[in-house]
C-alpha cells in the first residue's frame, strides 16, 4: 500500500475538523503537521507530495484525533505565541489568548521606560502577563500571585524559559494573602469574569480544558474585581496603576467600581475585534 503524502494527511484532517464543527479547519491541520513534520511552513510545503514517514504519520494522526476531540491546538502542541513570546500551555492555566496583549500594551503605556519600576501580576496563570511586561521593561522586577499551585508551577516554568526569572517571582497564594500591594507600581490581572452560568455554554476548548477556578468569576462575573479592587484601594501605593483585562459587557461596571472607592485616571480600551478589553486606574497620591 502506497504511503499517503504530507498533502494527503492535510487534506484528510481539514475534513475530519470540519466535520468536527471547527471555524479553522484547513489552518489547524496545517499547523499540526508543521508540529509532527519537524521543521517549518517552508519545508513542509516544498515536501508535499512526499510519502510520509510512518512515525510522522501516527504522530500526526494521534493529534488530529486529539483535536477533533475539541482538546486546544495549544495543549496539543504545547506552546503558543504571546506578545512575541513562545508560552508553554497546558491544561494547567488559561491559554493565552491574543485579546490580551492590548492589555499588556495599556500596562506599558503607564510603565516608563529606562526606570526601575516594581510589578505585580495577580492570578498570574501560565505567567504570560507578568513575562510580556517584564521582555518589554527591562529594568522593572516583577512577582505572580497564583493561589493554584499548577498553574504556578507553569508560571515559573515559563519565566525560566524566556531567562526572566532572575527579574520575576511567583508567590504561591491568593491575592488576599499576598504582602505586596504597598510596594508595586503597577498592578495587572486578568481576574476569573465569566458569570457562573455561562460558563456551561462556552465552547468546547474553554470549558472542558481551562481550569474552572480561571474562569468563574461568580454570579456576574465580578466577584474577583470587587476582592481586588478593594484591597487595592485600601492598600496600593499611592500613584500606582490598576489595569485588568475585563469582558466585553464588563467597562461599566468596573470603572463604576474603580470610581466608587476612589480611584482616578479611570481609562479602557478595546481589542483588535472591537471589543471592550480593558480597564485602568490610579490610585490618588
Amino acid at each position: 500500500m502506497t504511503p499517503p503524502t504530507y498533502d494527503d494527511l492535510i487534506r484528510h484532517a481539514a475534513r475530519r475538523f470540519k466535520d468536527a464543527g471547527l471555524s479553522e479547519a484547513y489552518q489547524n491541520a496545517v499547523l499540526l503537521m508543521v508540529h509532527a513534520f519537524g521543521d517549518t511552513r517552508a519545508v513542509l510545503i516544498s515536501a508535499g507530495n512526499a510519502p510520509v514517514p510512518k512515525a510522522v504519520e501516527d504522530l500526526y494522526l494521534a493529534a488530529v484525533e486529539r483535536r477533533a476531540a475539541r482538546e486546544p491546538i495549544q495543549h496539543i502542541l504545547g506552546v503558543t505565541q504571546f506578545y512575541g513570546l513562545d508560552i508553554r500551555t497546558d491544561a494547567r492555566a488559561l491559554i493565552p489568548r491574543i485579546d490580551s496583549e492590548c492589555v499588556v500594551e495599556a500596562a506599558l503605556d503607564r510603565m516608563p521606560k529606562n526606570t526601575p519600576l516594581v510589578l505585580a501580576d495577580l492570578g498570574t496563570g501560565s505567567g504570560c502577563l507578568l513575562a510580556a511586561l517584564l521582555s518589554q521593561r527591562p529594568l522593572a522586577r516583577g512577582e505572580g500571585v497564583e493561589a493554584s499551585a499548577e498553574a504556578a508551577s507553569l508560571a515559573r516554568e515559563n519565566l525560566d524559559a524566556l531567562n526572566l526569572a532572575a527579574r520575576g517571582a511567583v508567590f504561591d497564594g491568593s491575592w488576599t494573602q499576598w504582602q505586596g500591594w504597598e510596594n508595586a507600581d503597577l498592578i495587572i490581572s486578568n481576574p476569573p469574569y465569566i458569570a457562573s452560568a455561562e460558563i456551561a455554554v462556552l465552547e468546547p476548548e474553554v470549558r472542558a480544558h481551562d481550569p474552572l477556578s480561571a474562569l468563574d468569576g461568580g454570579a456576574d462575573g465580578l466577584d474577583a474585581y470587587r476582592e481586588i479592587i478593594a484591597l487595592a484601594a485600601a492598600r496600593m501605593k499611592p500613584g500606582a496603576w490598576l489595569v485588568f483585562e475585563i469582558g466585553h459587557d464588563q467597562k461599566a461596571a468596573l470603572e463604576w467600581l474603580m470610581a466608587q472607592t476612589g480611584f482616578e485616571a479611570i481609562a479602557s480600551g478595546q481589542d483588535l475585534g472591537g471589543n471592550d478589553r480593558w480597564v485602568g486606574a490610579r490610585r490618588p497620591c
